[in-house]
């Protein structure tokens, strides 16, 4: 901050689109190439000859920065400077020393305070070749051992154990799906074995390690469409797959070398809280989805014209036993992970361990009351709850190599001309579904509630460009080995990131009487989680151990993480809020914004919602990235109808 008592600032006029130079109070104007101001007995001020080169240097380069970047040099008023040393006057006392290096100290604030904002994400939506990539490597490697030191910690371990079935039981439910849309020739193993792999890589060499990457719904729909395309113009499914994560690759690379990243800044608060919003529910559903089914068998076996009672008691058995498994192991997680660490239970450290352990207990306690039920109460072998299952060897599920696609060649078919003209368009489409997926989950554990520290975390574009560029070789690689794409997984990124959070119980104000201190930033828990499930694919003993793992208590931990992803989020808040007497935890902040205002801009986001969450579980999922692409134009309609006017949105979209 400039202080009154500097004389020689006056004012800021604009220099040229890309800065502003403060004006001298004798109205001399500085132009563009900054004078270096001399000591002194024959010297140089460091700081001001530092300033000088700098600012020469960015002026040089000003065609890479924004029309909106604006760089304050504070300059000393150098005309006495300049006369002095010209008359050879040497009578300069102390005083006069010591301002001129407040001076170049506090030029020297300034530059890098403004530069230091500027270097971790520009304002440009594109920029030179390779640019973002070279700032977010450099800007995070430096960390890399503290990236693995940092992981060595009981909290850590915590969130292996929880990440680790958390992240293994979509990699086989969605291996199941892609099996069947597939006729099998992607399954389980590949899911599982692309899931392991692409894990363990995109922990070593990504920017932003705390993110997590995995199988999502969108993509496995576009792998089923894309199988479908290739049985109706008989174009071998693995050749065309092959084609298509190559040419995706290629785009995906593209988007990474001219820092296309730079286009989810333009979103705000309301595209990335309905986008929460959604994979939360979509949690919650499947969780709430797979227990209902064994309620609809039991009361379709009763209602039948040819029920059996014996077959409708076990039916009935197996429903109420699935709904137990499933509510206690979300009850437990819920109630050590939340409750318990705010009682007086305990001795404070114990508190710590079991909330971080608690998913992992919860799934413990769960798989034992269904293992001890089954045993003592039912007394009968032939209840038995479905458990997870993975395949019985460690190959593909056709029988073929897995470098099959590199000996045989990609485009080895009759068709080629015909296989290029329809790679090329699924091609850019995967890449866009990829890149969304991919930008929008970084955008979520880059938010800064998480205060994040390594790699000069200043926006939530950080470490995007270096990572898409990662996740482009990832799929070049996946595409050969002929195994299913990974990409960003928002929610357990989200959980992964709040599990790695540093928490105190001190109230902020919001009313949550949490608040997040830091996060344990690391590349060993990533690691760890996807080398585990890729052990569990190839060796035996811990495939035998997983099989007494009831799918139940999966459900139960699918319902914890959809439910503490919901926490902190406005949305949910406002939402819930439609049935109080007040809106929103934060009564200051929506204190200007009339109620009824609020809550048509939260019924619009949560029509948002539910048409995103219709469309994802529809045949036509494919299409669900374009609809998170429309999301800001809606709420473009949204102020352009008056629905919102521009100061209550924002209020409601900071």
């Amino acid at each position: 901050m400039i202080n009154e008592e500097d004389k020689y600032v006056h004012d800021i006029v604009p220099l040229n689109r890309n800065f502003t130079m403060i004006k001298k109070k004798n109205n001399v104007l500085l132009n563009r190439n900054v004078t270096m101001m001399k000591k002194e007995n024959n010297g140089t001020c460091a700081g001001q000859v530092l300033v000088a080169v700098a600012a020469h240097f960015l002026l040089m380069c000003s065609s890479s920065l924004s029309d909106t970047t604006t760089l304050a040099f504070v300059v000393p008023t150098t005309t006495t400077l300049l006369r002095r040393k010209r008359r050879g006057d040497t009578n300069n006392n102390n005083n006069n020393n010591n301002n001129k290096e407040d001076d170049a100290t506090k030029f020297v604030a300034v530059f890098e305070t403004q530069t230091d904002a500027d270097s971790s994400s520009s304002t440009l939506l594109f920029e030179p070749f390779l640019v973002g990539i070279q700032r977010d490597f450099k800007n995070r490697f430096p960390q890399y051992k503290s990236d693995i030191t940092d992981g060595l910690t009981g909290q850590c371990i915590a969130t292996i154990m929880f990440l680790f079935f958390a992240c293994l039981a979509p990699a086989i439910g969605f291996g199941s799906v892609v099996s069947a849309a597939t006729n099998n020739h992607m399954g389980v193993i590949e899911m599982v074995a692309s899931t392991s792999l692409s894990g363990m890589m995109y922990a070593i060499f990504s920017a932003q390690p705390v993110q997590l990457i995995g199988p999502q719904g969108p993509v496995v729909a576009f792998i089923a469409a894309l199988y479908g395309v290739s049985s109706m113009l008989q174009i071998p499914f693995l050749s065309l797959y092959g084609l298509t994560g190559i040419i995706a690759s290629s785009f995906l690379t593209v988007f990474a070398v001219t820092s296309a990243s730079n286009l989810v800044s333009k979103l705000t608060r309301w595209t990335d809280e309905i986008f929460s919003v959604l994979v939360s529910v979509l949690f919650l559903t499947q969780a709430v989805g797979d227990v209902t089914v064994t309620f609809v068998a039991a009361a379709a076996a009763a209602t039948s014209a040819t029920a059996v009672v014996t077959s409708v008691t076990k039916l009935t058995t197996i429903a109420l036993l699935t709904l137990v498994t499933c509510a206690t192991t979300f009850g437990t997680a819920l109630v050590l992970k939340m409750n318990l660490p705010k009682t007086r239970y305990l001795t404070s450290s114990i508190r710590k361990n079991l909330a971080n352990f608690a998913p992992a207990i919860g799934v413990i306690i769960g798989s034992l009351l269904a293992r001890l039920a089954q045993m003592y109460l039912l007394g009968s072998s032939s209840i038995s709850l479905p458990a997870l299952q993975l395949p019985s060897e460690f190959v593909t599920s056709t029988g073929r190599s897995w470098l099959s696609l590199l000996t045989t060649g990609i485009i080895n078919t009759n068709t080629k001309k015909l296989l290029w003209l329809t790679a090329i368009p699924a091609g850019f489409a995967a890449a866009i579904l990829l890149y969304l997926d991919q930008n929008i989950t970084a955008r979520l554990v880059n938010h800064p509630r998480y205060k994040q520290r390594k790699g000069k975390r200043s926006s939530v574009l950080d470490g995007m460009h270096g990572d898409m560029l990662v996740l482009a070789l990832l799929t070049a690689i996946s595409s050969i080995l002929g195994l299913p794409w990974m990409c960003g997984a928002p929610t357990r990124s989200a959980a992964h990131v709040r599990n790695l959070s540093i928490v105190s119980n001190n109230d902020d104000g919001s009313g949550s009487g949490e608040v997040i201190e830091g996060t344990i930033e690391n590349r060993v828990t990533g690691f760890a989680i996807h080398a585990m499930i890729g052990i569990c694919a190839i060796c035996t003993s811990p495939r035998n151990l997983l099989r007494t793992v009831p799918k139940p208590a999966l459900s139960g931990i699918f319902l914890y993480l959809g439910y503490t992803s919901l926490q902190g989020l406005e949305l949910w808040d406002r939402f819930r809020g439609l049935f109080k007497d007040r809106i929103g935890a934060e009564g200051a902040k929506y204190s200007t914004v009339k109620r009824y205002k609020i809550t048509v801009f939260t019924l619009i986001q949560t029509a948002c919602v539910w048409t995103m969450m219709k469309v994802t579980n529809s045949r036509i999922g494919v299409i669900s990235p374009i609809l998170i692409a429309l999301l800001p134009f809606i709420r473009w309609l949204v102020l352009k109808t008056k629905l919102i006017d521009e100061s209550d949105m924002k209020l409601l979209d900071d």
